[in-house]
């Protein structure tokens, strides 16, 4: 073993040969049959620092860091030898993700319709319980029609939530925070001037306020002008509650694992990405919702997609806003992934969808959809963000009706919807269609 190591130090050494070493701490995602020690004779060799595991105890997936630019080097020089010699399968560079974002230019009518209605045991908006969303997509003949509202586990991978919210606050487990590595996921952590108890929901004292540009929320002014003076800080802020929210809308009594991958500036580490997966796999979750895309391949993604999948999970993700057919991540990883794109409420593809069948397995209303938003109020929000979770609380229904659910039955089931346009392969989400699909399959 030792002969090993200094083989591996002196082809290191070669290829490292007149590299300035990086200012700061450089990350990566390594993959490994070999385990940790695996892991750690690389570093020992190649300088790094093993920051741990991002799959528990699988103990496959390593997060390392390193002063040099040297782990590159060795994807691309000395692939095969790794693998040969430590059981290194790949290497590759964590990256900063950003969340997809749209602009919202008006406030939707429904938003403020704030008379209280109850809703599976919880009082909401009669606007959000009853926007055209639900209406489109069938929800309450599928819920009623087959008397369902949720069951097991829904993963969200967003900013976090607010854990508080009167809405959700029953059915939110704990949780983690990837961005801090501790336990909870609360979005309010993210603005240290807002304590959660500035934002009010009482609609006869504030007005509806656009806030950055990406979603409509009733705020008190105080907590409008932080949000919006904030630098590009807080251009994300509530993302992780509308989704949680959506998925409350379409199954209200499933359970929701809330996982912080990303802060309130839109920007999460790859790596947390794939801790969360594979947390959520851990933590019995039936359904996980990934309100983000990627525009390239990940191989310890794709590894994480996979080993869900082969656990029983469902997957569901946003097929982007760039409008464009090119492949994003991980709505791509078909057939491992059900992609959503957005439509409009005149079931039409929405101007900033991506489309197409390599990201696009169904599609759901994503403009003007009104959710839940920290604070204990509701916002307006537009984006391939918000038709994916309608997706992933549809899939728990499914779960709800009949057991015996996986990726491919959902996705067979979800197929069931109202054709459109090629570009959208399966079309509109139909809930109803697909339950209806679903319980008669046996």
């Amino acid at each position: 073993m030792k002969r090993t190591l200094l083989i591996l130090a002196v082809l290191i050494a070669i290829l490292t040969v007149g590299t300035l070493p990086a200012r700061a701490q450089n990350r990566y995602i390594v993959r490994t049959n070999g385990g940790l020690g695996s892991v750690l004779k690389l570093c020992f060799s190649a300088n790094c620092q093993v920051q741990g595991s991002l799959d528990g105890n699988i103990n496959k997936t390593f997060l390392v860091t390193s002063s040099e630019n040297l782990l590159a080097n060795l994807v691309g020089f000395l692939g095969n030898l790794l693998e040969q010699l430590l059981g290194i399968q790949s290497v590759e560079a964590d990256r900063v993700l950003p969340l997809p974002s749209t602009s919202l230019s008006t406030i939707p009518p429904g938003l403020s319709d704030t008379t209280p209605v109850d809703y599976f045991g919880t009082v909401v908006t009669h606007g959000y319980a009853t926007q055209p969303a639900t209406q489109i997509i069938r929800l309450t003949d599928a819920q009623t029609g087959f008397n369902v509202s949720g069951y097991g586990i829904v993963a969200v991978i967003d900013t976090g939530v607010d854990v508080n919210h009167p809405v959700l606050y029953p059915v939110l487990l704990p949780g983690y925070d990837f961005t801090r590595n501790q336990p909870g996921a609360s979005e309010w952590l993210d603005v240290p001037q807002l304590n959660g108890q500035t934002v009010s929901s009482d609609s006869s004292a504030n007005q509806p306020v656009l806030v950055q540009q990406s979603s409509a929320a009733i705020l008190d002014q105080s907590s409008a002008a932080i949000l919006d003076n904030g630098g590009g800080s807080y251009t994300d802020f509530g993302h992780g509650t509308i989704t949680a929210g959506l998925v409350h809308l379409a199954a209200p009594t499933a359970r929701i694992l809330p996982l912080k991958a990303f802060s309130a500036n839109g920007a999460g580490y790859l790596s947390n990405i794939i801790a969360a997966l594979y947390y959520a796999t851990a933590n019995n979750a039936n359904i996980v919702n990934m309100s983000f895309d990627i525009p390239t391949q990940s191989p310890a993604l794709n590894a994480a997609v996979s080993y869900a999948n082969k656990q029983g999970l469902i997957l569901v993700a946003a097929a982007g806003n760039e409008s464009t057919s090119s492949p994003v991540y991980p709505a791509a990883c078909n057939p491992n992934v059900m992609g959503v794109a957005s439509t409009t409420d005149y079931d039409t593809l929405s101007s900033f969808s991506n489309f197409g069948v390599i990201d696009v397995w169904i599609a759901a209303p994503g403009e003007y959809v009104i959710s839940t938003y920290p604070g204990g109020t509701f916002a307006a929000s537009s984006g391939t963000s918000f038709s994916s979770p309608l997706v992933a609380g549809s899939a728990d229904l499914l779960m709800s009706a009949q057991p015996g659910l996986n990726q491919v039955k959902a996705a067979s089931a979800l197929a069931h919807a109202v054709k459109l346009t090629p570009s959208l392969n399966n079309g509109r989400l139909d809930v109803y269609q697909a339950l209806s699909a679903w319980v008669n399959s046996n």
